[in-house]
This record gives structure tokens, C-alpha cells and sequence, in this order.
């Protein structure tokens, strides 16, 4: 493993691939080598095979169990006896959980105290002592930090060091022996670890692999870091992808992103949910917003990449209830859903008669409402707005043209 700083921090240094190898040795018997799978929804939009690499399926969820076991692993004696502490929202306080554990080591882990309780859970049970502190990521990380000062603790940061980055690329080994013939790697990117990672794998052993980021629009440090040849700091960071939500590059991956990575694209909260509607609909997986990244820039853009391709899922921890939200949106996104206004004779069996026009045009209707204090309304006059699933754009148009054939005069609201 490449060295860190004798204070334990993170430090601007190269990663090889030996350095991935040796990694992968330490994680035999740790990590499991996740399955591919391919997607042939996804090729027949890119026009060529796509697989999809299903580190939503690894031990505790996600990739971050690798670069933690492999950081955790390569502390002395003397540093695993003060133990390790970690900041995190969930993917990688999970890891370094499982890893300590693994390993022997004490560790505690500081989470947002507005984290998902289930997180929260998967964390005490995988042998963590959880501390909630802060409301968003960056007073957590500021509380971690504290107490590996006061304690000596060593922190474990989620990206930004060499082990870490070296744990993350033995994904890349993986994709290289599982897909052979690859042409394009897809890979969300937060910090940039796993990417680098990847990278520095990949580009070693096949620089002809085109390897390309992906970050959400409302959290894209990397496209102005690069720009500005530095790690630019975000003003502020909003989206649904909790796994990619960092405002600002690791210095260990930031070099080897501006080196290796061919290309860094974004991708809006709308593509993200379409994704994990996908994911979950096609390929029958649950992945988290940060996980479907790849997927939503495949949709977003499917005639921009080489193929064969693969995209990479990199995690599937996802709160039921973000799941839930995400899902609405997404097939919001896709137009399963149409909003409409109609008036109707405010008489007994005219809703009764709308409802049965929608029967026969197969749409789910969802919500009713009835507005009758409008001015504007006639005094026998109801207004309906009306909220219905649909199968997709071309049906929603189907059943407004079934209501205006039905003598309804139809307002779409969305």
C-alpha cells in the first residue's frame, strides 16, 4: 500500500496499479466480487452491449467496504490500538463499520443527526459506536475530526487518501476481467475515489478504455476544479444523490481524475430518478440516486458513448422514503403521471360519467378534487381537477383526446 502521513491524513500522492493488486489481495475473502449483469434496454438505446456492474449487491450495500478494509488494514498496531473514526450520512460510515469489525478495531462513526434511521441502524449492528452530531455533512466531518484530535483516534477519510483510492480501483480489476471487450466505464463521482481508482486500474492495463464521471448538476465540484487546474470549493451543493453530495474534490483523486479521466459529465435531479425508476423497473435493482448516476447518463445521452459499456451501480442504500419520493419523480419524468381541469354540469352522475370515460381510456386515477366557489364557474358549472397514472407521454396524450372526443373541454396542468 502506498504510505500515508505519519499523522494519518491524506496525502497528495501517485497510485499505481500494484498498489490496486496488492489491495485486492487484502480484500480477498472480504469484498465480494459483484455480479454483471446486462441491460438490454440500455444497449438498444446506446446501440451496443451495456452492462451494468452491481456494487448495490456488495457487503453493506456498496463499493466504500473496499477502500475502508484496505485503509483500515494498513494502520500499525500502535494505530489500530487507538481505534478509527469516520464521518459519514451512510455508505461509508457502513463500511468502515464492517471493516473495523473485520479487522479487530474499534471504531466510531459521527452521522448527521437528520440521518436515515435505517443507516443509522446497519451502522450500530456492524459494530460501530454512532454519534449524531450536526445537521448536514460538513459539521458531522468537523465533530470526527475533533475527536480523533482529542483521542488520537486515526480518521478515516471517505476518499481522499491513497488506500482508500487503491481499495476503489480493484473494481476496476473486476470490470476488466468480467468484460474484457469493454469500450466505456461509467462511474458516479462525489469526492472522486472511486473513479480514480478505477482509473488508474482501467488506463494501466487498457488506456484505450474511455472512462467517464458523472456528477449531479446540483453538486458538480469537478467540471470548475478541473477548469481551474485545483479543488474548487462548491458555494452550496442541493441534490437527491446523497453518495455523490461533496462540494469539493479529494486532493489524492483530483490528480489522478485530471490525468486519467477522459471526461466529466452532469446530470439533472429528473435523469437521476428516470434512472432509479429504471434500475428498479428493467433491471430489477434497488439503487440509491448516487448508484443510478451512470444509468442517467446513458439515458440522458445514450449516442454519446462507445460501447461495449459498462455502469458501474455503485451502491444501493436507499431510505424506503426517499425511495418513494424518488420514484414519483421519476415516473413524473417519464410522464406516467397527467394533471387536468375539466368542467362538468354540477348534476348527479357527472363525475360518474367522467370516471367511466377514464375507465375505458386505462388510466389509474389517482386524485379528485372539486372547486365550485371559482367566479368564474357558471352557477351550475363544477370544476374537476383531476390526477391520473398514466403508461407513459403517449397514452397521457391518448386519454386528453379521448376526453375532448367526449365533449370535455380539457386544461392539462402538467
Amino acid at each position: 500500500m502506498v504510505s500515508p502521513a505519519s499523522d494519518g491524513s491524506a496525502v497528495t500522492a501517485s497510485v499505481t496499479v500494484d498498489d490496486v493488486r496488492a489491495a485486492q489481495k487484502t480484500l480477498t475473502g472480504v469484498a465480494r466480487t459483484t455480479s454483471m449483469e446486462g441491460s438490454r434496454h440500455l444497449s438498444s438505446l446506446v446501440g451496443s452491449p451495456v452492462h451494468l456492474k452491481c456494487e448495490n449487491l456488495q457487503r453493506t450495500g456498496s463499493f466504500k467496504l473496499r477502500g475502508a478494509y484496505v485503509r483500515i488494514a494498513g494502520l500499525t498496531p500502535g494505530e489500530r490500538e487507538r481505534g478509527v473514526v469516520a464521518a459519514s450520512a451512510g455508505n461509508h460510515a457502513q463500511g468502515v463499520a464492517l471493516a473495523a469489525s473485520l479487522l479487530g478495531v474499534a471504531s466510531t462513526v459521527f452521522m448527521p443527526e437528520g440521518a436515515p434511521l435505517p443507516k443509522v441502524a446497519a451502522t450500530r449492528d456492524y459494530g460501530a459506536e454512532v454519534r449524531l452530531r450536526g445537521q448536514v455533512v460538513d459539521e458531522t466531518l468537523r465533530a470526527a475530526q475533533e475527536y480523533a484530535q482529542e483521542t488520537g483516534a486515526v480518521f478515516i477519510h471517505p476518499f481522499d487518501h491513497p488506500d482508500v483510492v487503491a481499495g476503489q480501483g480493484t473494481l476496476g480489476l473486476e470490470i476488466l476481467e468480467q468484460c474484457p471487450e469493454v469500450r466505456t466505464i461509467v462511474v458516479g463521482v462525489g469526492g472522486g475515489g472511486l473513479i480514480a481508482g478505477i482509473a488508474v486500474a482501467v488506463k494501466e492495463l487498457r488506456p484505450d478504455v474511455r472512462i467517464v464521471g458523472v456528477q449531479a448538476e446540483g453538486a458538480a465540484a469537478y467540471p470548475p476544479s478541473l477548469a481551474a487546474g485545483k479543488p474548487v470549493v462548491l458555494d452550496s451543493v442541493a441534490t437527491m444523490a446523497d453518495g455523490i453530495k461533496v462540494g469539493r474534490p479529494g486532493d489524492v483523486p483530483f490528480k489522478i481524475v485530471g490525468d486519467l479521466v477522459d471526461e466529466v459529465r452532469t446530470v439533472s435531479e429528473d435523469a437521476l430518478s428516470s434512472a432509479l425508476l429504471l434500475c428498479l423497473e428493467r433491471a430489477k435493482m434497488v439503487v440509491e440516486p448516487a448508484g443510478a448516476s451512470p444509468v442517467a447518463a446513458l439515458l440522458s445521452r445514450p449516442e454519446s458513448v462507445e460501447g461495449p459499456v459498462v455502469a458501474v451501480l455503485s451502491g444501493g442504500n436507499v431510505d424506503p422514503l426517499v425511495l418513494q419520493q424518488t420514484l414519483r419523480h421519476g415516473m413524473a419524468a417519464a410522464g406516467r403521471y397527467l394533471s387536468l381541469r375539466l368542467r362538468l354540469t354540477d348534476r348527479p352522475g357527472a363525475l360518474a360519467a367522467l370516471l367511466k370515460e377514464l375507465s375505458v381510456a386505462d388510466a389509474n386515477v389517482l386524485d379528485v378534487s372539486h372547486v365550485r366557489t371559482d367566479p368564474r364557474l357558471g352557477l351550475d358549472e363544477v370544476e374537476v381537477e383531476l390526477h391520473l397514472e398514466t403508461k407513459g407521454p403517449e397514452h397521457c396524450t391518448e386519454v386528453a383526446a379521448k376526453l375532448r372526443t367526449a365533449g370535455y373541454t380539457v386544461v392539462l396542468t402538467r
